[in-house]
């Protein structure tokens, strides 16, 4: 495989660089820095999907004929490393890269006209129904039931984890249709309204007090049949196909690499608190990145984070010979939420005692937030490690990806 770019693949490249230059405000930057949690507030991920829509580059993962970019996935790549090197919000993933594909691949003619200009122009903003009380990973068990009367579906039901759910209007949900199959045949894939009777949202606050999850009960939720993705009892077959994309659709080594950039940057004037092994003294006991055990731990994450670069760089080259990204997905997600967790940890000791501040009040930007009591990236240091325990859980945690590993990859 080439992994250099083509005369064409650099000019996009460069096209991308002016186009953030001039378009990517301060603001947007200055709020993604200070974003610790997973999920960019609406505000600004809204706001530059708006922008993006307006060039015309909010579905570059989607196919044409559904209003996408027609890039290709190198250019995909490119334009994700950019926004990250560059300090873009991270866009509503789970309408644009997980319920998109969804609908273009399963979806109906008219559930692909309803909703997908939708998700594109940021009118609707959807949370994901997945996960239940007692059937976290295990999504087999989940135990939501959709009794179907006539046209329309009665759901009842909990769903918990359930991300920006206060902030959404739909949600993408998975239901038990038929109790008396085989639990993975009796599920089903339905789109719900949220802004109607019997769908209730309250509040899950995180180690760092964010409120990013929820739990979202549903009682006597009505839901027209024709909101139903795919055939009664297909679910368990979307999500899978949902779930390979949430695992290996996106691009997660530009943004390790953006970070551990940054981290570089600042542990050169970041204080040690151990010996100095190098000679160029700051501060009491010289910069931190001369301090040898630190700079190792900071050099193995930058090769493990580039090692996952080129992984995720066959599976798009995979992808652009048409083939699905399959379960070697698995890796690129196990490998990722380990490196982002050693990442936010090697923040917190690059900002010592100066990354303590916890500042509970959300968001960390704008006129109303709280001074930082050294500097803004060592504000976000604490709130961003916490936030950064469930990268192996969400997706399917740790030991499910492992189990998914040794049966369809290493078929042990």
């Amino acid at each position: 495989m080439d992994l250099d770019f083509t005369t064409t693949e650099r000019a996009f490249r460069d096209e991308v660089r002016a186009f953030l230059a001039e378009h990517l405000t301060d603001h947007l930057r200055a709020g993604t820095r200070a974003t610790p949690t997973v999920f960019a507030e609406p505000d600004i991920g809204r706001e530059w999907q708006r922008i993006l829509h307006e060039k015309g580059w909010i579905g570059y993962n989607w196919p044409v004929r559904f209003g996408g970019t027609g890039w290709t996935p190198t250019q995909r790549y490119i334009f994700e490393k950019e926004c990250a090197i560059a300090d873009a919000p991270g866009l509503p993933v789970l309408g644009l890269k997980l319920l998109g594909p969804v609908i273009h691949h399963f979806g109906s003619p008219e559930q692909q006209a309803e909703y997908l200009p939708r998700i594109l122009s940021a009118e609707h903003y959807w949370c994901q129904g997945f996960s239940e009380p007692g059937s976290g990973s295990d999504l087999a068990s989940l135990k939501t039931r959709a009794v179907r009367d006539g046209d329309t579906y009665i759901v009842n039901g909990s769903k918990i984890w359930t991300t920006h759910a206060h902030f959404a209007d739909h949600m993408f949900c998975l239901v038990r249709t038929d109790p008396d199959v085989k639990p993975q045949r009796g599920i089903s894939f339905l789109l719900i309204d949220m802004a109607q009777p019997g769908v209730r949202v309250r509040p899950i606050l995180g180690l760092a007090g964010d409120h990013e999850v929820n739990e979202v009960f549903l009682d006597d939720v009505i839901v027209p049949v024709h909101d139903r993705v795919g055939e009664e009892g297909q679910g368990w077959t979307i999500a899978k196909f949902l779930l390979e994309n949430e695992r290996g659709g996106s691009c997660h080594a530009p943004k390790l690499l953006a970070d551990i950039a940054r981290l570089r940057e600042a542990a050169g004037h970041e204080p040690s608190g151990h010996e100095p092994s190098g000679h160029e003294p700051s501060g009491a006991n010289g910069a931190l990145i001369h301090d040898r055990l630190f700079a190792a731990r900071l050099g193995r994450a930058e090769l493990e984070a580039q090692a996952l670069e080129m992984t995720e760089l066959r599976i798009l080259a995979e992808i652009a010979q048409g083939r699905p990204p399959g379960p070697q997905t698995s890796l690129v997600k196990l490998v990722a939420s380990n490196l982002r967790q050693a990442i936010d940890g090697l923040a917190m000791e690059t900002y010592g005692y100066a990354g303590l501040q916890l500042t509970t009040e959300r968001p960390l930007y704008g006129n109303m937030s709280d001074e930082p009591i050294h500097n803004k990236a060592a504000q976000v240091a604490a709130p961003t490690y916490l936030n950064s325990r469930a990268w192996t859980i969400f997706g399917g945690s740790n030991e499910i990806q492992r189990m998914i590993i040794a049966k369809t990859v290493l078929d042990l």
